[in-house]
């Protein structure tokens, strides 16, 4: 009888009673082996259908059995950076919102912290107060907190934004979080320094504008509008050449897993990029599972 990989000796197949119209018309599992087959799919994790195709020789048939997944066993890992107005907080949201993954910000998570009074979140406030920068291993240590909690490890995360240097990448790299995928949006400078000075906020909604892409439905939120006083075009030029430094250091320490996005394009075009990438990232986690 021929052979089929999938199955053990204890596993022969027998003819129905009933047919199944969903499986082989000849040769199907005896029912008394379901649970033998369950067995199969269910360490592979996610499974949502199993497809059984049958060949008939000389009446007898090989079951095939294909898993099909809609999310891989390990919940994804991702980092995401990018300079100040590279439209990194537009993709954070539409990845998040797709692929439903756990969004942590660093400067978001240090402001909930403080206000929720934690141990790191008071070590925070005392060098906030003072007007000095929270030290690394502070705020390490609240997104190595955040990122340990259940619904991280459940359903994955989108680091934005963090690490922004070797030590930071090195320390959480120490307590066990390594991205599948590291993604960099790139924008010239020029359109960067053009991005930063035209933006104002609303104060009353909170909205975001830019003077000539999204400019104010009405005169009236126009006179109330502000600008950040580091959008200036002296102070962006500074912060990006931090920010280039800072981020040549984290990519030495994830080349290989680096994924170059060209953040001057529209923003439904960068989104199909990243989501490509995250596509593929999960049919190779789901065909490494398999192979397993």
């Amino acid at each position: 009888m021929a052979s089929c990989p999938h199955l053990n000796s204890s596993m022969m197949l027998s003819k129905p009673k009933h047919p199944i119209a969903s499986f082989c018309p000849l040769d199907f599992p005896n029912p008394q082996h379901l649970s033998s087959l369950s067995f199969i799919a269910s360490p592979i994790g996610g499974v949502k259908s199993v497809r059984r195709r049958c060949r008939q020789t000389n009446q007898r048939c090989s079951l095939q059995i294909l898993a099909s997944m809609d999310n891989p066993k390990k919940p994804l890992k991702i980092m995401i950076s990018g300079a100040p107005a590279s439209g990194k907080g537009t993709q954070c949201e539409l990845i998040t919102s797709k692929y439903d993954l756990v969004h942590v910000a660093a400067g978001d998570l240090l402001r909930a912290e403080v206000a929720a009074g934690s141990e790191n979140g008071k070590q925070a406030k005392e060098y906030m107060e003072k007007g000095q920068l929270v030290p690394d291993e502070i705020v390490v240590m609240m997104v190595k907190d955040r990122l340990s909690q259940q619904d991280s490890n459940e359903k994955g995360w989108l680091l934005d934004g963090y690490p922004r240097s070797s030590s930071q990448a090195t320390a959480l790299q120490a307590f066990g979080f390594r991205p599948d995928l590291f993604i960099l949006l790139e924008v010239p400078e020029e359109i960067l320094v053009d991005r930063v000075v035209g933006r104002r906020l609303d104060p009353v909604t909170g909205r975001i504008y830019h003077l000539t892409y999204s400019p104010p439905e009405t005169e009236e939120i126009a006179a109330r509008l502000t600008q950040r006083f580091d959008d200036t075009e002296e102070r962006v030029k500074l912060r990006l050449e931090t920010h280039n430094q800072n981020v040549e250091s984290v990519l030495s320490l994830f080349e290989e897993i680096t994924v170059k996005v060209d953040g001057s394009l529209p923003k439904e075009d960068v989104f199909a990029k990243i989501d490509s990438a995250l596509a593929n990232l999960i049919e190779q986690k789901n065909t490494t599972m398999l192979a397993t």
